[in-house]
């Protein structure tokens, strides 16, 4: 005999478990690009719900009420939107570094439809992000991504969600890892232009009948865009670097987001 009561608790529960996956699977990078159908992304999720409720089939939580279970579900929505945002941030590294080089080298007008995020980038960004997306791909940063949600589950048990205070400096410094890394990227090209610059202005003053202003331009070009075949090489390290940034944070927000023992 089928018992219903049973039954419909171990659904409350999966429906816990879907919410968690299904907000990081909508924010996560790979996963939430407008070219994946919402259809494969919702069966997806659901598939990979399965898998995280067999593996963690046993959960203490308590509610008495419809109320109570819609604190359960947002406090699951919350966990992967963040998990799910600190990814999407950390891979967005790559164009706020592009939109430095593109006003260093003049570009920064020109821009491209990125049709999987359906946005206006500069086109070095854009470039550096699809050739560092591949990169991540190859070193297999979308299994690790879905490894680390169903993980979540041993650390955060569902309905278990707490704001520990280490939250929050864990973010502040994530944020400044953000500016700083974005510099270190678009650092080649900023000290390349600064020289350039410092070329330029001696060259005015040596030969004012010269209009540096237009020589300038195509100068900066060409140069930016030399300096950019010769960096590329260094790719691998920037989405290495960006690889462990990711493990770091998701490492801090599960930590932050445990339940105080």
């Amino acid at each position: 005999m089928i018992s219903y009561e049973t039954f419909f608790s171990e659904w409350e529960l999966f429906l816990l478990i879907l919410m968690r996956i299904a907000s990081f699977v909508y924010v996560a990078p790979f996963f939430n690009t407008a070219n994946v159908p919402r259809k494969v992304r919702i069966g997806f999720a659901f598939f990979v719900s399965v898998i995280a409720f067999e593996l963690y089939p046993e959960a203490s939580y308590e509610y008495t009420g419809v109320i109570d279970y819609a604190g359960l579900v947002i406090k699951e929505a919350v966990v992967g939107l963040l998990l799910g945002g600190i990814c999407n941030f950390t891979m967005q590294i790559i164009h706020f570094a592009g939109r430095f080089i593109d006003m260093d080298i003049g570009l920064s007008m020109a821009t491209v439809m990125d049709p999987t995020n359906h946005t206006q980038n500069g086109i070095v960004g854009s470039i550096y992000y699809y050739i560092v997306m591949l990169i991540l791909m190859a070193s297999g940063l979308h299994q690790y991504l879905i490894a680390a949600i169903v993980e979540t589950f041993r650390h955060i048990p569902v309905g278990k969600m707490t704001v520990n205070p280490s939250l929050y400096p864990n973010v502040i410094s994530f944020m400044g890892q953000f500016l700083a890394i974005g510099f270190r990227i678009s650092l080649p090209i900023f000290a390349s232009m600064l020289l350039l610059n410092a070329v330029l202005a001696i060259m005015a003053r040596v030969a004012p009948h010269m209009n540096m202003f237009v020589i300038g331009m195509q100068l900066k070009i060409i140069g930016g865009i030399c300096v950019l075949v010769l960096v590329v090489y260094m790719l691998p390290s920037v989405a290495n670097v960006l690889y462990q940034l990711m493990e770091q944070m998701i490492y801090k927000l599960v930590q932050g987001m445990s339940p105080i023992s």
